[in-house]
């Protein structure tokens, strides 16, 4: 494919110009202030854009504790699983292509998922689909947690220590599923499989496939799935939060503590880094229905299939979720991120059909349709017990459209 040029992009505006409140906007960077000072974060970044302007950015706090160094506004964050909407707008890029149909079992394009088994040794129903991984509810698990059977038994194949995605496709087709396709929503290595699957449709790497397909035309020259020699003093320092000693230095952390390595396995799940203005920049063309600055990326039906909720009712009113995301009635999931379906059924007060995710570092973003508004807010605390930053900006922002 011949090189892309990069669109223009997003412009700089006022929040006069978006029909925000400045006083409003003020309220939203003092709740993140005041999580600063009582030492639940180090520092937050954030970016409102509105009818295609960036109408409000703050930059809040500290990038690193111990120097005293601020946030910038190209200071790098690991997104983690803010990486899995990218990893969606990669697969649609191919589903508009023809490549494959939501409907597809998952084996016509990953021929080792032929013969899965349920927890019993049974096979399934029937085989899960494509709408099924895109959406969590594909029968899997993750892999972390050895107190779980499913999750046990991909620790026992050696999932997450394979050697590239074409042998972790291998180890996790072995593992059984832990539940029938298409029962119940759970967290799980589903966009790594997709990972999997964008190499062997593509016939290119993941990374590569991202970088030429959506970085470089979007212009996010900071985003990548490590972060260059050159730029690693701009990368934020990662926390958590002690009881007896407040924020400090995270020593485990998910994937590679290396970000200047080139990881084997490319986490379409999770792994990418990235900055407050890249990211908004990916989000505007979400909210653009495919295009920036004149440049198309995606079709207008591939997006509104992307953000469009793909689960049903019954599955909604389970009480499954993930951290600050719980799926509930009017709240749905689309592929690889959440839907609004009916925000006040949700107690929210986003517009109808607003789609967003977070990352377990705390990065959170929201694109928003029926207001014509994308947010994102980037952090850098990796634990559980982070504070609910996406619930609090949102109700702060409906605030300041009035």
């Amino acid at each position: 494919m011949n090189a892309v040029v990069a669109g223009k992009g997003l412009a700089e505006g006022s929040p006069q110009e978006a029909g925000l409140s400045t006083d409003g906007l003020a309220r939203v960077d003092q709740a993140l202030a005041d999580l600063i000072a009582a030492g639940e974060l180090a520092g937050a970044s954030l970016l409102v854009a509105r009818h295609g302007k960036v109408a409000h950015r703050a930059l809040l706090g500290l990038k690193d504790i111990e120097s005293g160094e601020p946030l910038a506004r190209d200071t790098i964050f690991r997104i983690y699983s803010m990486t899995k909407p990218v990893t969606a707008v990669a697969m649609m890029l191919l589903w508009d292509e023809g490549r494959w149909s939501p409907d597809d079992p998952i084996a016509r394009h990953l021929p080792e998922f032929a013969e899965v088994r349920g927890p019993d040794g049974a096979a399934p129903a029937h085989a899960p689909t494509m709408r099924e991984l895109m959406t969590h509810t594909a029968g899997l698990g993750y892999g972390f947690d050895p107190r779980d059977p499913t999750d046990a038994a991909y620790i026992a194949a050696g999932v997450w220590q394979a050697d590239g995605l074409a042998d972790m496709m291998r180890r996790l087709a072995s593992a059984p599923l832990a539940y029938e396709p298409g029962t119940r929503w759970r967290y799980s290595i589903s966009m790594d499989v997709e990972g999997a699957i964008i190499e062997r449709l593509s016939g290119q790497s993941l990374p590569d496939f991202m970088r030429e397909r959506i970085f470089t035309p979007l212009g996010m020259i900071d985003t990548d799935f490590f972060v260059p020699a050159q730029k690693i003093a701009r990368l934020a320092t990662l926390y958590r939060r002690s009881k007896s000693r407040g924020l400090v230095e995270a020593e485990q952390m998910l994937f590679d503590k290396d970000a200047t390595r080139i990881p084997k396995i490319a986490g379409g799940g999770g792994g990418l880094f990235s900055t407050i203005d890249d990211y908004a920049r990916f989000a505007q063309m979400l909210l653009n229905k495919g295009e920036l600055g004149g440049l198309r990326i995606l079709s207008p039906d591939a997006v509104a299939t992307m953000t469009a909720n793909h689960i049903s009712e019954e599955i909604m009113a389970g009480g499954f979720g993930v951290g600050h995301q719980p799926i509930r009635p009017g709240f749905g999931y689309g592929f690889n991120g959440a839907v609004f379906t009916d925000p006040a059924l949700a107690g929210s007060k986003v517009g109808r059909g607003t789609y967003q995710w977070d990352g377990a570092a705390g990065t959170w973003f929201w694109v928003d349709p029926e207001n014509d508004l994308v947010f994102v807010g980037m952090i850098q605390r990796l634990d559980e017990r982070s504070p609910p930053c996406q619930r609090l900006t949102q109700a702060l922002v409906a605030e300041a459209l009035g």
